[in-house]
């Protein structure tokens, strides 16, 4: 009896995985893999078999219970399996139904945390997504939260200093409709990354009145909302371009000159 070792891959490009994320894919003998994770990975594990079990919204996708039975199946028959998941495995990566199945079987876990897309907006853009506050304004909480619902039902609200959507890219004009409802300001700031911690990611500034004006730049791309205090610009912050030449942010809804 193996052992499965659930390894966070970072949103994007392969250097976001932690060097523990990177041994432990080293050691794998297979590997079942998301669909938003970086084919550079195969560079840390050429020995193993990799199989794609990738799950993408409005697509074609691998059901959760055909991943439970191959995770079982695989870990049966190979010392190390590694389930490679986009950004970190516990934040929307389905890792609960995972573990449930694996412990049934009592196959033993380990769980590699990682860097999650919402970090890696905030990174992008240097806006942080905490904030100590200017003027009594503090931004102490954040809330990460799907655009839609398991039934596909759009849901919005008002948690936390900054909100933060994933996989919300198909409704940015529906979302902030509804968070104007729930009594967000019109002149709320809004930033919206897609493609967070690749080399081609793109952001946009907007307030949340204008919100529907990002649907056309962000296009059938995996994109990340920010709403809220850690959405808003850094003053007088110098920009240092990363080592990945972060694309600089484009303002309501117009796309930054190129790189």
């Amino acid at each position: 009896m193996g052992r499965v070792v659930f390894v966070s891959a970072g949103p994007g490009a392969a250097d976001l995985i932690t060097l523990r994320g990177a041994r432990r894919l080293a050691e794998a003998q297979v590997v079942l893999f998301d669909a938003l994770t970086d084919p550079a990975l195969r560079e840390f594990a050429p020995q193993a078999l990799w199989v794609d079990v990738g799950k993408r919204g409005f697509c074609h996708s691998t059901g959760q219970a055909t991943i439970d039975a191959l995770l079982v199946r695989h870990a049966r028959q190979h010392e190390v399996v590694v389930r490679l998941k986009g950004g970190d495995a516990s934040v929307f990566g389905r890792l609960e139904e995972e573990l449930q199945a694996l412990a049934a079987a009592g196959i033993a876990c380990e769980v590699v945390p990682g860097v999650t897309a919402a970090i890696a907006a905030a990174a992008h853009t240097q806006r942080p997504l905490t904030r100590r506050g200017t003027a009594g304004r503090g931004g102490r909480s954040v809330s990460l939260t799907t655009a839609m619902t398991r039934q596909g039902q759009l849901q919005a609200g008002r948690h936390a200093d900054t909100e933060v959507f994933y996989m919300a890219g198909r409704q940015l004009g529906a979302l902030g409709r509804a968070l104007l409802r729930v009594g967000w300001p019109q002149d709320t700031p809004v930033c919206v990354v897609s493609r967070a911690g690749w080399p081609d990611a793109l952001a946009s500034e907007h307030t949340l009145a204008g919100l529907a004006g990002a649907a056309l730049l962000h296009a059938g791309r995996p994109t990340v909302v920010t709403v809220g205090t850690g959405a808003a610009p850094v003053a007088a912050a110098p920009r240092t371009p990363s080592s990945a030449q972060a694309l600089p942010v484009a303002a309501a809804g117009r796309a930054p000159a190129a790189a």
